[in-house]
């Protein structure tokens, strides 16, 4: 989880809220009890308890908002009377306080996201902000309020990947699950007409998304999350992709209960030029209507370059550029798009719910030809949260857009921030907050073709920020003595049990890193004020067999050698 579950309030400013599960995920099945034991809906047990997926299995919509009773923004949509509303005119018929002339299609469940909080807490105990069980005199929630223990409420903000209060998601009968925020009753209403009615026909196979291959400068791997919205079991489909230069009849088989998903790939298509997807499930389907998918196939050229000393100041809003990407693995928060001081491009680190995650902004290729001493330049700006959480951003290039990648620039921590720590989301204010950064492309000297990509890798930092991003004909000048190319030496190459990488050290902090050929790091070594000759010795005990990249860092500059291990 984040360092602290905040308010959605604290998350206004440059950039957007995200959904937290993203739209389309499949709603994880929990059970909790009402605080009220006084509560009895239709689909709660005789323990007063409530399971998700019981009331989905009924045709219900389900609004799960997920808060604080210290939260404030939790606390003024409480009171607003929006889920109270809802739940009147829509909700079970026959429960308490809920009018049997209702549509009975929808169902509230208030969940409790602090496990630390007491029961006391919820009748406006130490803490609160008010009275959540009767916010007003004689008015008692009618739906159910759940104040789960620690370990339940910490397993539902897992599982939800809830990282703000209050979350507010509307979840269909199918389990597809969306974020609606903060709406009105009739504007939440109004969402539900977006859910597939409840399964009724014998077989209806439906496509929920498409999870292949969007960019690519050759291959594109196709393949889509199918649901069984159908009440018999589905065994076979046949799947159909048009609009390819070779269409594929995909003929898939299992054994999918009602609701149940699954991963179809549906084979691997090399383009040449942009194309349009149409996918099609062409078997017998009682219900055509949620059995297609159209994907733009977004292909990238090697052969379409940018010449050095060409700004990208991101003035133009009309992101993402021609054979530009932005890949997005976790289809969560990723870079984006920022209109602040003329245009830059931000990741949203600040509010990302799991550590670990890598998302990646790629330039479309610059023409190194006739270069002898490019250079990447930069402007970064980023803030630590604390020591303990603070970003990493890495920059590799590649003459393929598809790699491999090799990293030739890397900053985390305190080395990466341009300011003071700071708890509240950063943004930057003035071309004061960023720092210029240049990095020696020599090694890439003449290639016709080199790709830029920066990578954020997230520890819960505090947002990071780049702008006029440019390859220069000319060598860094920042006065930052780089490694030569072969300053260092790896022996035993190739290597079967370890080897050493050895290098003189001039009193500054270097990092000695193991990766593959795609850039991910396998193992790192961080020497300190290292002055002499140093060796950093790597055990390949646990490493495949295979080539590899050894990469030296000092002062923001990397050379890297390759290694092979036998």
């Amino acid at each position: 989880m984040k360092k602290l579950l905040l308010s959605a309030a604290l998350f206004a400013g440059v950039f957007s809220a995200k959904a937290q599960l993203a739209p389309g995920s499949v709603a994880p099945n929990f059970t909790v009890s009402a605080y009220q034991s006084w509560l009895s809906t239709a689909g709660s047990s005789s323990n007063g308890s409530y399971t998700l997926y019981d009331y989905l299995d009924q045709g219900y919509t389900v609004f799960m908002d997920v808060s604080a009773t210290w939260c404030g923004p939790c606390w003024n949509y409480h009171i607003s009377g929006a889920l109270e509303d809802l739940y009147a005119n829509h909700g079970p018929a026959g429960a308490l306080g809920v009018n049997a002339n209702t549509t009975n299609d929808v169902m509230v469940i208030w969940v409790e996201g602090d496990g630390t909080t007491a029961d006391a807490t919820m009748l406006d105990g130490a803490g609160a902000i008010g009275n959540w069980i009767e916010p007003t005199t004689g008015n008692q929630v009618p739906f159910p309020m759940a104040n789960p223990a620690s370990a339940l409420a910490n397993q539902i903000n897992n599982d939800y990947n809830i990282n703000y209060f209050p979350t507010i998601y509307r979840i269909c009968p199918n389990r597809i699950i969306e974020e609606v925020g903060q709406l009105g009753a009739t504007a939440l209403y109004g969402t539900v007409a977006a859910c597939p009615p409840p399964a009724t026909l014998p077989v209806d196979p439906a496509f929920l998304g498409y999870t292949g291959t969007t960019t690519s400068c050759g291959d594109f791997t196709l393949s889509v999350t199918m649901q069984n919205n159908g009440l018999n079991p589905l065994t076979s489909a046949t799947i159909s992709v048009t609009g390819i230069p070779s269409p594929i009849t995909y003929n898939w088989t299992g054994n999918l209960a009602t609701y149940a998903t699954a991963q179809v790939n549906l084979g691997t298509v090399t383009l040449t030029a942009p194309a349009t997807a149409t996918i099609t499930i062409t078997s017998n389907d009682g219900n055509p209507a949620n059995s297609t998918l159209v994907q733009n196939l977004q292909y990238i050229s090697s052969s379409t370059t940018t010449a050095v000393n060409t700004n990208q100041d991101f003035s133009n809003s009309a992101f993402p550029y021609a054979n530009w990407q932005l890949l997005n693995p976790d289809d969560g928060i990723t870079w984006e798009y920022l209109n602040a001081l003329g245009g830059m491009m931000g990741i949203n680190t600040y509010n990302y719910s799991t550590t670990g995650e890598l998302d990646h902004l790629v330039t479309q290729a610059y023409d190194l030809t006739g270069q002898s001493t490019p250079s990447l330049n930069f402007k970064v700006a980023n803030r630590r949260y604390s020591a303990t959480y603070y970003d990493k951003l890495y920059v590799y290039v590649s003459t393929n857009c598809n790699g491999p990648w090799t990293q030739v620039w890397f900053k985390e921590n305190q080395d990466l921030a341009t300011g003071a720590d700071q708890t509240s989301s950063f943004a930057p204010a003035s071309a004061a907050d960023f720092r210029d950064e240049c990095v020696s492309l020599a090694a890439y000297a003449n290639s016709p073709a080199l790709f830029v990509r920066f990578t954020s890798d997230n520890n819960y930092g505090n947002n990071v920020f780049v702008d006029d991003i440019n390859v220069s004909s000319t060598a860094c000048s920042n006065g930052v003595e780089e490694l030569g190319h072969a300053a260092f030496t790896v022996a035993p190459n190739p290597a079967s049990e370890s080897f050493n990488v050895t290098f003189e050290g001039k009193e500054a902090n270097y990092t000695v890193a193991l990766m593959d050929l795609q850039g991910r790091v396998i193992s790192t070594m961080l020497l300190n004020n290292a002055v002499g000759t140093q060796t950093a010795t790597f055990s390949t005990e646990n490493v495949a067999k295979g080539s590899y990249i050894v990469a030296v860092t000092v002062n923001g500059m990397t050379t890297t050698k390759n290694v092979v291990i036998k």
